[in-house]
């Protein structure tokens, strides 16, 4: 054996404890703190299941991030660690080493075994400002608050096992567990599940939801009261959502359009939302206008894709006085073809000062919509990244685009479509004519920019039958079908 592979000491001193857990145990009491992260470690990957539950109920530091131990969900060792708090909590006299605060499910810590050098901050992180408060005015001998088990749960059609583990156990011990979650992913899930589930997690907890349900009107009214609690959301993202009472067939309009209201009405709730996203979700042009008039803070990002935006719409999008400092615009699957570009234009001028971020995808705009468009994005002059790919657009006014885009030095990401002249009648791509045109429209923007630029710190790409290879060095792309 060379040197490098003897087990140190500290190494030996585990592999001891895990050979017999009933020593383990018993030693956990006076064992050295820093013992227990690699021990925990060895015990979770060896599947040690009693030991696992003893020293979660012994466990030294406030925090303890075991979701970075589980890569998979393992059904067995949740219900270990779970088994492990009840423990802890099942003892009439305090333990003397008793920190735990926060058991954190996710999956977001780099190094398990880094635990003993985080802060009490991290046991906190997920506290309300209320919270923190009643957490000073506590005497030093006062008991401890209510365990926090913190998690992101993701729920697509039917619940896990795990899912159903968690949950069940959470809602047998409200009254001294507090569940929460951050991230929270609701996909096509029964109306009752999703019920369940709502009220088991405490709404003011949740910073990131989506929401995917086709069965919106048996929802609504129970949705309501919960999303008006979520005082801490900072993005929504809605998808596939259709929401439209002057359509949908029910024998009470007038109760839908009462549920719709009071939905959207919680939007003046939402104090901390900085990013709303909405995918293929049918609102009415009313209720597009009621949602917008109840934003309560400005938001950072507005993402609407593959939707039809009405007239009225834009319009509402372009007075609304939240969206006039929005860092990412994103509008892509958005017909904007029929429709007049006034409003859109207004819009981009409002946040000018500060977008960072334009994507207008598949928008199927012409060429009188762009040049339309042309003096707000001048003015953009944040703009690090802009896609206009898949709009139909002449060499004409694609040149005077790229002498738009030319003038903003903070682009870094461009992507344009193939001029209209690089198609034929069938919609495929002339390959000759299309090399021939990119040179011509990449000078433009070289001739206004540092070589040095273009050529290293820019991406700069022309669409090609929607599949383009970038070349680093020249900065041209060309079709590889």
């Amino acid at each position: 054996m060379s040197i490098k592979n003897i087990p140190t000491l500290y190494k030996l001193a585990v592999q001891t404890l895990l050979s017999n857990q009933a020593l383990a145990i018993s030693a956990l009491e006076s064992m050295p703190t820093n013992f227990f992260p690699p021990l925990f470690k060895e015990a979770f990957d060896g599947r040690h299941m009693e030991l696992l539950k003893a020293m979660v109920a012994a466990w030294p530091f406030s925090c303890l991030p075991v979701g970075a131990l589980m890569k998979t969900p393992d059904v067995e060792a949740l219900q270990a660690v779970l088994d492990g708090l009840d423990m802890l909590q099942s003892q009439k006299v305090r333990p003397r080493r008793w920190k735990l605060q926060v058991l954190d499910l996710r999956n977001v810590h780099h190094d398990f075994l880094d635990v003993s050098t985080r802060t009490q901050e991290e046991a906190h992180s997920t506290e309300t400002g209320s919270e923190k408060q009643v957490g000073r005015d506590l005497p030093r001998y006062a008991l401890r608050p209510r365990l926090k088990v913190v998690t992101d749960f993701s729920f697509s059609f039917h619940l896990k096992e795990h899912e159903t583990c968690l949950l069940q156990w959470a809602q047998q011990r409200k009254g001294s567990v507090r569940l929460c979650c951050l991230r929270m992913t609701i996909c096509a899930l029964p109306v009752e599940i999703i019920k369940k589930v709502l009220d088991i997690f405490q709404p003011h907890y949740i910073e990131e939801l989506e929401l995917f349900t086709n069965q919106v009107l048996p929802f609504l009214v129970h949705f309501a009261s919960c999303l008006g609690r979520m005082r801490n959301l900072r993005k929504l993202h809605l998808t596939q959502i259709y929401l439209d009472t002057d359509r949908v067939v029910c024998p009470s309009l007038t109760y839908t359009e009462k549920c719709a209201i009071k939905v959207l009405s919680q939007f003046s709730k939402l104090n901390c939302l900085q990013h709303f996203s909405m995918n293929g979700v049918y609102f009415s042009s009313d209720h597009m206008k009621q949602l917008f008039r109840c934003l309560k803070t400005p938001l950072e990002s507005l993402c609407i894709t593959l939707r039809h935006l009405s007239q009225s719409d834009l319009k509402y999008l372009s007075q609304c006085q939240k969206l006039c400092h929005l860092k990412h615009l994103v509008l892509n699957g958005v017909e904007l073809s029929e429709l007049r570009p006034t409003h859109l234009r207004v819009l981009l001028e409002n946040v000018a000062d500060t977008l960072q971020n334009l994507e207008l995808m598949q928008c199927r705009m012409k060429d009188s919509q762009l040049s339309a468009l042309l003096p707000a994005l001048s003015q953009c002059s944040q703009l690090t990244s802009a896609n206009f790919y898949d709009n139909d657009f002449s060499m004409a006014v694609l040149k005077d685009l790229l002498q738009s885009m030319a003038n903003l030095s903070k682009l870094s990401v461009e992507l344009y479509p193939a001029p209209l002249e690089c198609y034929n009648s069938q919609g495929y791509i002339l390959v000759e004519k299309f090399t021939q045109v990119c040179p011509e429209l990449l000078d433009i923007l070289t001739a206004q920019r540092q070589p040095k630029t273009v050529a290293f710190a820019t991406r700069i790409c022309l669409e090609c039958c929607r599949r383009c290879v970038y070349d680093t060095e020249s900065t041209l792309c060309w079709c590889w079908q």
